[in-house]
């Protein structure tokens, strides 16, 4: 396990595949240390419940962590296993474990997905694209009840059934935001010549997604194509809202975007 300071006065927590990177105000240091404690143990135990994890919802994990995956896919009518919201269950554990300090404010940035807790001032997350160029910026201030920021999409980490772009959950914790915004990336689709689709398993044979088919790429769409796919990725996102699932979803898909819920938030 890697743990060392960080320009910025963050701190860097790496161990296998979980990168974190941690900032905070207040009590710092003992924040940290809390932080890096609470992470030491964190891959063994989803390693210890990850074959039930991979397995579509719903499920009774007994970890801490794979409860807060689980408990975050739950509901959905499409299929969804736990690992959908496994970024933001990490992110959601160590701030949790920070929050016993005196701190003000302090994030758990992991690889995009972001638990935050804002006792006064504001945040700000960027939107941006595929090729990730900057569409604007969200400021998240105290009392917005939003404690979770997830993206998702074709540019991200993991295989993607959708064609979005990118798509960026606003949430009240990180699980529930990881997995809402794969559901919306999901739901942000058209079938055309243009979108090529394989199986999860031809190119990963560990993914949750098995034989269902996921896009490997999308050549130039037209407006009327472009569209009908964030207009059904809009139908998604405002359900989720309205279920009080999010607050806030920015979509975008080549160069064109949609923002569903607190438009107030939003100066993208």
């Amino acid at each position: 396990m890697i743990a060392a300071r960080i320009s910025g006065d963050r701190l860097h927590l790496q161990h296998g595949p979980i990168d974190l990177i941690v900032g905070a105000e207040g009590a710092r240091d003992a924040a940290f240390a809390t932080a890096q404690a609470r992470f030491s143990t964190v891959l063994e135990e989803l390693v210890a419940e990850l074959p039930l994890l991979r397995t579509a919802m719903p499920v009774s994990p007994k970890g801490v962590i794979a409860q807060r995956m689980a408990r975050a896919a739950s509901g959905f009518s499409e299929f969804v296993t736990p690992m959908a919201a496994v970024a933001g269950a990490v992110a959601d554990e160590v701030l949790t474990a920070m929050k016993t300090r005196d701190i003000s404010k302090a994030y758990v940035n992991n690889g995009g997905d972001i638990a935050l807790y804002l006792a006064t001032g504001s945040f700000d997350v960027g939107v941006a694209g595929l090729d990730a160029t900057a569409l604007g910026k969200v400021t998240i201030r105290a009392g917005d009840g939003i404690s979770g920021i997830a993206t998702s999409g074709r540019g991200g980490r993991s295989l993607s059934r959708g064609i979005a772009d990118s798509v960026t959950v606003l949430a009240g914790c990180g699980a529930g935001a990881d997995v809402a915004a794969t559901m919306i990336t999901n739901a942000v689709d058209v079938e055309a010549a243009q979108v090529v689709r394989e199986r999860a398993f031809d190119l990963d044979p560990d993914s949750d997604l098995g034989e269902r088919l996921v896009v490997t790429a999308c050549g130039s769409l037209s407006l009327n194509q472009i569209d009908a796919a964030l207009s059904k990725g809009e139908a998604r996102a405002l359900d989720l809202v309205r279920s009080g699932r999010i607050k806030t979803a920015f979509l975008v898909l080549q160069g064109q975007k949609r923002v569903v819920g607190m438009k107030e938030l939003a100066n993208a």
